[in-house]
């Protein structure tokens, strides 16, 4: 075995006399046996903090397992459940329970209502302060708008008046007889003069006219 496995071996043979046989390999007898012990003594050691790990274990499941019991026992006797198993002293301890948690409930609940309370006057105060700033732009609007109105209409009648005044000077003006620059009174005898005046120069001015102009009047 020493040669095959190149380990250190020992051995002690007690024959059926009580005689002692020992052998051991190149090491001498009392360090193999040291060794020996020292390896033993660890593998106890390994084994026993194992098995208290394992104990441990146990214990600490044991206790869990008592504690959500315990747990699940106190859920049910909240929610109205198994109450058979209580005595009076229990079911008054129960009810101050129960008691105690719809004050902190009810305590919690006035307090998320407050905030909510103050948010929403919080809000409001923000809509009522952007509503101001609306109406008064409105207000200034209106004022610009009302101011802009009169001038128009200012213009609009300054426009006719104008207009009418021109048409009516015009119209006078049409009714006026055209001036005679150098006139001077006729006579009775000169009016024949006249008269052979004013068709000659009616030729002289048909004489100048177009052809097709001259046969519209002959016709």
């Amino acid at each position: 075995i020493s040669v095959l496995c190149d380990a250190e071996v020992a051995v002690i043979i007690f024959s059926p006399k009580g005689k002692l046989y020992e052998y051991a390999t190149d090491s001498r007898m009392d360090k193999i046996l040291e060794r020996y012990e020292r390896y033993s003594y660890a593998e106890k050691a390994l084994i026993s903090a194992e098995s208290g790990i394992q104990g441990n274990w146990c214990h600490e499941y044991r206790k869990l397992k008592a504690k959500v019991e315990t747990i699940q026992k106190c859920q049910k006797h909240l929610m109205g459940e198994d109450l058979d198993s209580l005595n009076l002293k229990e079911l008054q301890q129960l009810e101050q329970q129960l008691e105690s948690s719809l004050k902190h409930i009810r305590s919690r609940k006035s307090h998320l209502m407050m905030e909510s309370i103050s948010e929403l006057q919080r809000k409001e105060k923000n809509l009522q302060e952007e509503n101001k700033v609306l109406q008064k732009e409105l207000v200034e609007r209106q004022k610009v708008l009302s101011q802009q109105v009169p001038w128009d209409q200012t213009q609009t009648q300054t426009q006719p008046q104008t207009s009418s005044s021109s048409s009516s000077f015009m119209m006078r003006d049409a009714q006026l007889p055209p001036p005679n620059i150098g006139a001077y009174p006729v006579v009775a005898g000169e009016r024949g003069d006249v008269a052979a005046a004013a068709g000659g120069q009616a030729q002289l001015r048909i004489g100048g006219l177009p052809p097709w102009m001259l046969s519209h009047l002959n016709a």
